[in-house]
């Protein structure tokens, strides 16, 4: 008789989903913890700066660059490590990192990196590899740390808060301007077309603007606003001390004015000290503005070098901004650095030892109803015996000598850069400047005067008057654009479409006033012509310039209630001539214009 008795599995045997078993389940699930244990403890094990750097490979090079940098110490005591920077913190990116990582083992299996040169011979290829990446992550792993909502420009530099304001707007990424921050930055073996386009804006990238940002920005500009007015008025109120100081000494010396008579006459025996020479340009220069620009010593930077590869800001200028937006507050800094050639630019291969960075100079400006008045004042300074001239003086005959430059926004680059957009790489003395047999030799030594001041070569010029500027110099080619001249009526139309700089110079030893422009090349034509009187009191030179207002005579600009003008100015202190000189970047001057950095008031 058949057994017909029903077994009721046991609790281990019950089958759940898909037929599996209670048991299998549990063998499953614990077999699951044990992997994903594993998997992610071992995950995690190789995600350690300790990890990274036990290849001698990573330890004994891109660590030991690491290890001055400010992600590894700071102030703050925070240490970004190496999985911080290059590990996704997303699981499933992480996981994707950690399969490409295997091609580095592979490298490290193969010897492919073990000796610092080979390592040096491939570190452009990784370089490419990491920039790549992150750029196309939106710099995902800089944010895990810096967001760029959460910045506050209130603690960043002039320089720093534009950079991020334009990174909102047009969509840039952290690694666009931060390559080499941890590691040698290899930036420069990038083609010019590589460099385009890894750094072009990403409109994906594009964010609005917080409001705190702006907030920030509105209250950061406030207080230094406030700051440099308060600066001014101590700067005011001590100048006029001295001012009575000098009054007092001068009273004094007349009062001690010796009569004596010779016949029926009475005359005066004046004393040593001689009474001030009464001034012709009659000015209430109480009634004028006043305005503290600090010009510095720019090395062989040129347009060419501002449009180049080697300047940061070349995207930031080349869209329109202006240079003292991201620089207005580093003058000093840039000045001292290229002058004594720390700057890590190289900017100057003739270092002068003991000139000066930068100077501080005052303008005071004010007009009547025909004429411009400018009073530039500053304090002279040491003497720098310049090492590669006989007797120490490029320019023995003038102690000093000062010219400023007036434009239009038809001038491309005047209305950001000044007078900048006339110096050019290939001027006299500059790095590219042709040599005097190329000069004499060129066919265009019958239409531009190749005699400068301190000798022969190109003067400065504008690009409106060539057909191209070389900016990359591929292929050897020398910066700039001499050579490229365009036709006459071409110029001619330039110059009718007011393309040209209004310069005014004057030379302290030959009491000299130039007056003309610059389009084609510097041409001093006499012009409008202006009226100079300068003199050195108690170490403070003092330059007074008077100018009409308007002029019919080409290549003079002229100047009107309502409209902005772009200005810039540059001295030759110390005997120095070409291009060691202290330049002023792009300011706007108008009249009775309180927007404009030179507001020039009535009198």
């Amino acid at each position: 008789m058949a057994n017909n008795t029903f077994l009721k599995p046991s609790f281990w045997s019950r089958r759940l989903i898909w037929g599996t078993t209670v048991s299998g389940a549990v063998l499953f699930f614990v077999v699951g913890i044990i992997f994903w244990g594993g998997f992610n403890t071992a995950m995690e094990a190789t995600n350690t700066t300790e990890f990274c750097i036990g290849c001698h490979e990573m330890e004994a090079n891109v660590y030991q660059e690491y290890k001055p940098s400010i992600h590894f110490s700071n102030r703050t005591g925070v240490r970004a490590g190496c999985p911080d920077c290059h590990v996704p913190k997303p699981w499933i990116h992480k996981v994707v990192r950690k399969i490409q990582a295997s091609k580095e083992v592979f490298s490290w299996l193969t010897g492919k990196l073990d000796t610092k040169e080979k390592f040096n011979e491939h570190r452009f290829e990784l370089a490419q590899s990491v920039w790549g990446a992150m750029k196309s992550t939106d710099s995902r792993e800089c944010r895990n740390c810096h967001n760029f909502e959460s910045m506050n420009p209130e603690f960043q530099k002039p320089r720093a808060r534009k950079q991020h304001l334009n990174a909102f707007e047009t969509g840039q990424t952290c690694i666009d301007c931060h390559k080499g921050i941890a590691h040698h930055n290899v930036r420069d073996k990038l083609s010019d077309e590589e460099l385009e386009k890894l750094e072009a804006p990403n409109p994906d990238y594009i964010r609005e603007v917080p409001q705190a940002y702006r907030d920030g920005l509105a209250r950061v500009e406030a207080k230094e606003a406030a700051a440099a007015a308060t600066v001014k008025e101590e700067k005011m109120a001590e100048n006029a001390k001295t001012e009575q100081k000098i009054a007092a000494a001068v009273k004094e010396a007349l009062a001690s004015v010796v009569p004596s008579k010779v016949g029926n006459a009475t005359t005066s025996k004046p004393s040593k000290a001689a009474a001030p020479v009464a001034s012709n340009i009659n000015v209430d220069w109480g009634k004028a503005s006043s305005k503290d620009i600090g010009v510095f010593y720019p090395g062989t930077a040129s347009i060419e070098w501002i449009l180049g590869r080697s300047h940061g800001g070349k995207r930031a200028f080349s869209k329109g901004d202006r240079c003292i937006e991201c620089h207005g507050e580093e003058i000093a800094d840039i000045g001292n650095n290229i002058v004594t050639g720390e700057s890590e630019k190289e900017l100057e291969p003739n270092v002068i030892p003991g000139k000066r960075g930068h100077i501080d100079v005052t303008i005071d400006s004010t007009h009547d109803a025909e004429h411009l008045y400018l009073r530039f004042s500053w304090p002279e300074g040491e003497h720098a015996a310049v090492p590669f001239v006989d007797g120490g003086k490029m320019d023995p005959e003038n102690p000093m000598k000062l010219a400023f430059m007036l434009a239009t926004d038809d001038v491309e680059y005047a209305d950001r850069a000044g007078c900048w957009g006339t110096c050019h790489a290939d001027a006299n003395s500059m790095p590219f400047a042709p040599d005097g047999d190329a000069l004499k030799g060129s066919d265009l030594a019958n239409r531009l005067n190749f005699t400068t001041g301190s000798g022969t070569g190109v003067t400065k010029y504008l690009k409106e008057s060539r057909t191209e500027l070389e900016l990359k110099g591929r292929g050897g080619k020398a910066l700039g654009g001499w050579d490229k001249l365009k036709d006459q009526s071409e110029i001619d139309a330039a110059q009718s479409a007011n393309q040209f700089m209004d310069v005014v110079r004057y030379k302290s030893g030959t009491k000299e006033v130039e007056d003309g422009q610059i389009l084609a090349e510097r041409d001093m034509h006499k012009g409008v012509g202006a009226t100079v009187e300068a003199s050195l009191k108690n170490g403070t030179w003092s330059v007074i310039v008077k100018r009409k207002l308007k002029s019919d005579t080409a290549g003079d600009v002229s100047i009107e209630a309502g409209k902005v003008y772009n200005f810039g100015f540059a001295i030759h202190d110390d005997y120095s001539s070409a291009r060691y000189h202290h330049v002023s970047f792009g300011y706007k001057l108008a009249l009775d214009n309180a927007d404009a950095e030179v507001n020039v008031t009535k009198q």
